[in-house]
Protein backbone atom coordinates (compact mmCIF):
# COMPACT_ATOMS: atom_id res chain seq x y z
CA UNK A 1 0.00 0.00 0.00
CA UNK A 2 1.08 3.19 -1.00
CA UNK A 3 1.87 5.76 1.98
CA UNK A 4 -0.30 8.98 2.21
CA UNK A 5 2.00 11.98 2.99
CA UNK A 6 0.51 15.38 4.18
CA UNK A 7 1.53 18.82 4.00
CA UNK A 8 0.72 22.03 4.87
CA UNK A 9 0.27 24.87 2.04
CA UNK A 10 1.50 27.81 2.57
CA UNK A 11 3.71 31.10 0.76
CA UNK A 12 5.23 30.38 -2.74
CA UNK A 13 3.59 27.27 -2.40
CA UNK A 14 0.19 28.37 -2.61
CA UNK A 15 0.66 29.51 -5.96
CA UNK A 16 2.34 25.98 -7.50
CA UNK A 17 -0.47 23.98 -6.17
CA UNK A 18 -3.60 26.22 -7.38
CA UNK A 19 -4.08 23.47 -10.90
CA UNK A 20 -4.29 20.44 -9.14
CA UNK A 21 -6.12 21.86 -6.16
CA UNK A 22 -8.58 22.95 -8.68
CA UNK A 23 -9.06 20.03 -10.75
CA UNK A 24 -9.11 17.63 -6.94
CA UNK A 25 -12.61 20.22 -6.31
CA UNK A 26 -13.86 20.03 -9.48
CA UNK A 27 -13.66 16.24 -9.68
CA UNK A 28 -15.08 16.23 -6.10
CA UNK A 29 -18.15 18.66 -7.01
CA UNK A 30 -18.75 17.04 -10.60
CA UNK A 31 -18.79 13.15 -8.75
CA UNK A 32 -21.46 14.28 -6.38
CA UNK A 33 -19.90 16.00 -3.33
CA UNK A 34 -22.25 18.47 -1.87
CA UNK A 35 -19.68 21.15 -0.60
CA UNK A 36 -21.35 24.30 -1.41
CA UNK A 37 -21.38 24.11 -5.03
CA UNK A 38 -23.40 23.24 -7.63
CA UNK A 39 -22.72 21.17 -10.88
CA UNK A 40 -21.55 22.28 -13.61
CA UNK A 41 -17.99 22.77 -11.91
CA UNK A 42 -15.04 22.84 -13.56
CA UNK A 43 -11.32 23.41 -12.78
CA UNK A 44 -11.32 27.14 -13.28
CA UNK A 45 -14.28 27.55 -11.03
CA UNK A 46 -11.82 25.37 -8.44
CA UNK A 47 -9.11 27.27 -8.85
CA UNK A 48 -10.92 30.52 -8.77
CA UNK A 49 -12.59 29.20 -5.31
CA UNK A 50 -8.90 28.67 -3.95
CA UNK A 51 -7.51 32.07 -5.01
CA UNK A 52 -10.32 34.00 -4.19
CA UNK A 53 -11.87 32.70 -0.95
CA UNK A 54 -8.63 30.28 0.58
CA UNK A 55 -5.35 31.62 -0.22
CA UNK A 56 -6.03 35.15 1.40
CA UNK A 57 -7.51 33.06 4.60
CA UNK A 58 -4.24 31.31 4.51
CA UNK A 59 -2.13 34.13 4.70
CA UNK A 60 -4.08 36.10 6.91
CA UNK A 61 -3.05 32.95 9.46
CA UNK A 62 -6.89 32.50 10.01
CA UNK A 63 -7.08 28.81 8.30
CA UNK A 64 -4.73 26.00 7.16
CA UNK A 65 -4.47 24.13 3.85
CA UNK A 66 -3.45 20.88 4.09
CA UNK A 67 -2.61 18.80 1.07
CA UNK A 68 -2.50 14.79 0.96
CA UNK A 69 -0.50 13.43 -1.54
CA UNK A 70 0.41 9.87 -2.74
CA UNK A 71 3.39 8.97 -4.97
CA UNK A 72 4.29 12.51 -4.70
CA UNK A 73 0.81 13.33 -6.46
CA UNK A 74 -1.34 16.00 -4.35
CA UNK A 75 -4.94 13.75 -4.71
CA UNK A 76 -6.89 15.27 -1.38
CA UNK A 77 -7.36 18.74 0.54
CA UNK A 78 -8.55 19.90 4.09
CA UNK A 79 -9.13 23.17 5.97
CA UNK A 80 -8.45 24.04 9.33
CA UNK A 81 -10.53 27.19 10.24
CA UNK A 82 -8.90 28.43 13.07
CA UNK A 83 -9.91 32.15 13.29
CA UNK A 84 -13.47 32.03 15.04
CA UNK A 85 -15.43 34.61 17.35
CA UNK A 86 -14.00 35.50 20.34
CA UNK A 87 -15.61 33.41 22.63
CA UNK A 88 -14.40 30.66 20.99
CA UNK A 89 -11.29 30.32 21.13
CA UNK A 90 -11.09 27.11 21.76
CA UNK A 91 -12.62 25.45 18.84
CA UNK A 92 -11.90 24.89 15.22
CA UNK A 93 -13.40 23.57 11.97
CA UNK A 94 -12.55 21.02 9.24
CA UNK A 95 -14.15 22.65 5.98
CA UNK A 96 -14.01 21.45 2.89
CA UNK A 97 -12.26 18.20 3.02
CA UNK A 98 -11.84 16.40 -0.94
CA UNK A 99 -10.23 13.44 -2.08
CA UNK A 100 -9.74 12.94 -5.54
CA UNK A 101 -12.30 10.10 -6.59
CA UNK A 102 -9.44 8.14 -8.08
CA UNK A 103 -7.84 7.81 -4.65
CA UNK A 104 -10.47 7.26 -2.34
CA UNK A 105 -10.45 3.98 -0.06
CA UNK A 106 -6.53 4.42 0.13
CA UNK A 107 -6.26 6.33 3.49
CA UNK A 108 -6.15 9.90 2.43
CA UNK A 109 -9.34 11.31 3.99
CA UNK A 110 -8.29 9.47 7.07
CA UNK A 111 -4.55 11.10 6.75
CA UNK A 112 -6.01 14.20 6.44
CA UNK A 113 -7.95 13.91 9.38
CA UNK A 114 -5.33 12.71 11.48
CA UNK A 115 -2.81 15.69 10.35
CA UNK A 116 -5.91 18.91 11.11
CA UNK A 117 -6.51 17.07 14.69
CA UNK A 118 -2.42 17.83 15.11
CA UNK A 119 -2.64 20.86 13.51
CA UNK A 120 -5.46 22.30 15.89
CA UNK A 121 -3.91 20.96 18.92
CA UNK A 122 -0.59 22.45 18.19
CA UNK A 123 -2.61 25.96 17.76
CA UNK A 124 -4.35 25.00 21.21
CA UNK A 125 -7.59 23.61 20.55
CA UNK A 126 -9.84 21.46 23.02
CA UNK A 127 -12.63 20.96 20.30
CA UNK A 128 -12.72 20.62 16.47
CA UNK A 129 -16.15 20.64 14.39
CA UNK A 130 -17.86 20.13 11.37
CA UNK A 131 -20.47 19.17 9.46
CA UNK A 132 -21.20 16.48 6.60
CA UNK A 133 -24.17 15.28 3.98
CA UNK A 134 -26.15 12.96 6.64
CA UNK A 135 -25.15 9.20 4.94
CA UNK A 136 -22.50 10.67 2.57
CA UNK A 137 -19.30 8.45 1.90
CA UNK A 138 -17.41 10.75 4.59
CA UNK A 139 -19.83 10.42 7.26
CA UNK A 140 -18.34 6.84 8.60
CA UNK A 141 -15.01 8.15 8.36
CA UNK A 142 -15.76 10.88 10.81
CA UNK A 143 -17.41 8.11 13.35
CA UNK A 144 -14.27 5.93 13.17
CA UNK A 145 -12.42 8.40 13.80
CA UNK A 146 -13.92 9.59 17.07
CA UNK A 147 -16.61 12.13 15.49
CA UNK A 148 -20.01 12.53 17.45
CA UNK A 149 -23.13 13.77 16.05
CA UNK A 150 -24.24 16.94 17.38
CA UNK A 151 -27.69 16.94 15.33
CA UNK A 152 -28.92 16.85 12.14
CA UNK A 153 -30.83 19.46 9.99
CA UNK A 154 -33.02 18.00 7.41
CA UNK A 155 -33.58 20.05 4.04
CA UNK A 156 -30.37 21.85 4.83
CA UNK A 157 -28.80 22.48 0.99
CA UNK A 158 -29.47 21.33 -2.47
CA UNK A 159 -27.52 18.11 -3.78
CA UNK A 160 -24.55 19.27 -6.16
CA UNK A 161 -26.74 18.32 -9.39
CA UNK A 162 -30.07 20.64 -8.29
CA UNK A 163 -31.82 17.39 -7.76
CA UNK A 164 -33.16 17.12 -3.85
CA UNK A 165 -32.52 18.65 -0.83
CA UNK A 166 -30.26 16.73 1.72
CA UNK A 167 -30.22 16.68 5.34
CA UNK A 168 -26.41 17.31 7.50
CA UNK A 169 -25.18 16.22 10.07
CA UNK A 170 -23.20 18.35 12.72
CA UNK A 171 -20.53 16.47 14.20
CA UNK A 172 -17.80 17.46 16.75
CA UNK A 173 -14.49 15.89 18.63
CA UNK A 174 -12.98 16.99 21.96
CA UNK A 175 -9.11 16.82 21.05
Amino acid sequence: MTEVSVAVLSGAVLDSQLDRLGSIMAATVSGGATIGYMQPFDEADGRGFFETQVFPEVRAGRRLLLSASLDGRPVGTVQLITALPPNQPHRSEVAKMMVAPEARRRGVGRALLAAVETHARAAGKTLITLDTRTGDAAEPLYRAAGYRTAGVIPGFALDADGGGLHATTYMYKTL
